[in-house]
């Protein structure tokens, strides 16, 4: 039974904790914070997100990721209402050398992944909620807050599609449907009809609720971890700015910081906040991922006279599987040209179909990534172009992805310019301490994919199409 006074007083605490968090920045965005108080406080401290407060790395902590990464002070501060972050350390936030940045990197150990650039939450969820469903069979949830503008990018969709494919029953979605974005009215307002219209005809459970209502929020929870063999998107009419006159559904405050003597003002809107109340997150089940041994298998010879690189990557992933048992594959729909269908056949629970659906893919194989996996993702290099912004963001959260392009260069020829993956190299030579790596036969493919599942960060494995001679030999070293 959910105490509704005490996660009132909780709830009127984080809202004391945005207001002073951002005015005392200059910056931020107190007005899209504020809309999500309540959503984000029952799920918390209501005893449905289950996580070890002390044990950041503990494997069945419940996951949570802020797709609207720009409503930080709300992470921020429901984080200091549970005790882990001081009121002081709050005032530092967006200040040069701060754990708490303008949008949420893993500096801050609670974050699960570094999220600001809108439409990407979804997909790296719904990598947790394939990890804990399929391959380490955990019982944890996965939720993603997500913004109603942020609803309009296609990414969305992608991982709207995929998570229901996959029947991610662990993954939860909230849409804080507050009508208002940076710069007015999102495309459907307060219609929360439309979204539930949407979301339900692409196979989820959809739920509907006034996003300040503690009791309705509670019971959405409360229904969503009943739901078996779907994911549920929980969909909550809010207000922007709630809790304070000057912002309430008040256009031209997205993005803002009220000024000292506003708050000053807010805060007698508030009344009496109880500045030492703190909510229990619960703990969660405690597990073991039970050690799983991979049986021998035969391995793949290597082709003594020609062959071409993609085939001696798919070759080589089955041949390392073993020494590597972390690896995952993730392909768009391509497998038998990329060859990663040699792996699928050998070890099918370990490879999944992503479809034509990149930018999905690189959210996803970050989700794998953050929980330990090592994934391999193929697809044409030409196509990895459009999941551009989901490779460059990957690298603010430490990720660990093997990004495979095949068909590169002008050397398919005939199939004229769309195909030709021309601008991979100088893409991928732009991110952090990210690794490329442009194999010219089967041998040093061969040692350069296991090098590539050695190295912790993001790789860039670009193939060829065509046939290509050895010309190296077993002995030859390549490093990193």
């Amino acid at each position: 039974m959910i105490n509704i006074d005490k996660l009132e007083k909780i709830s009127k605490l984080i809202r004391y904790f945005i207001l002073i968090s951002t005015t005392r920045a200059g910056s931020g965005h107190p007005s899209s914070s504020l809309s999500a108080v309540e959503l984000m406080s029952t799920l918390f401290f209501g005893g449905f997100f289950k996580f070890k407060i002390n044990h950041i790395e503990y494997i069945n902590n419940d996951r949570l990721i802020f797709s609207k990464g720009h409503a930080s002070p709300l992470m921020y501060s429901l984080w200091a209402a549970a005790g882990a972050v001081s009121e002081e350390e709050l005032l530092t936030m967006r200040k040069f050398g701060s754990r708490l940045e303008g949008h949420p990197t893993p500096n801050f150990p609670y974050v699960e992944a570094a999220t600001g650039s809108l439409g990407q939450g979804l997909s790296i969820g719904l990598g947790m909620a394939l990890n804990a469903k399929y391959i380490d069979k955990l019982p944890y949830y996965t939720y993603v807050l997500l913004g109603d503008s942020e609803m309009t990018e296609g990414s969305q969709w992608e991982a709207i599609q995929i998570a229901a494919h996959y029947k991610l029953d662990n993954l939860v979605g909230i849409i804080d449907v507050n009508r208002l974005g940076q710069r007015g009215e999102t495309i459907y307002g307060w219609d929360i009809k439309a979204y539930e219209k949407r979301i339900s005809s692409f196979g989820w459970e959809t739920i509907t609720v006034d996003g300040h209502n503690i009791k309705e929020i509670a019971d959405a929870y409360e229904n969503a971890l009943s739901v078996k063999g779907k994911p549920t998107m929980i969909i909550a009419k809010t207000i922007k700015g709630k809790g304070v006159n000057l912002l309430e559904d008040k256009n031209d405050w997205h993005g803002k910081a009220i000024s000292k003597a506003q708050m000053d003002t807010a805060l007698k809107e508030l009344g009496n906040v109880d500045k030492k109340i703190r909510g229990e997150i619960l703990n969660p089940e405690q597990v073991n991922i039970p050690e799983e041994g991979i049986e021998e298998y035969d391995k793949i010879p290597m082709e003594i006279d020609k062959i071409a690189t993609r085939k001696a990557y798919g070759n080589t992933l089955v041949n390392i599987f073993s020494k590597y048992p972390q690896i995952v594959v993730l392909d768009a729909e391509v497998g038998n040209s990329t060859f990663s269908e040699i792996f699928k056949k050998r070890f099918p629970q370990r490879f999944f179909e992503m479809y034509i659906a990149e930018q999905n893919m690189v959210g996803t194989a970050l989700g794998l990534s953050l929980r330990g996996k090592i994934p391999f993702i193929s697809s044409f290099s030409a196509f990895l172009t459009r999941a551009f912004d989901q490779i460059r963001m990957s690298q603010y959260s430490n990720s660990n992805i093997k990004f495979v392009g095949s068909h590169a260069g002008v050397s398919i020829g005939e199939d004229g310019a769309s195909q030709m993956g021309l601008e991979d190299i100088a893409m991928f030579r732009t991110l952090l301490v990210s690794v490329v790596l442009y194999p010219s036969d089967g041998i040093s493919t061969e040692k350069l994919v296991e090098k590539a599942a050695a190295h912790f960060g993001n790789v860039y494995i670009r193939t060829t199409r065509m046939d290509t001679p050895i010309i190296y030999s077993k002995e030859d070293d390549f490093k990193i």
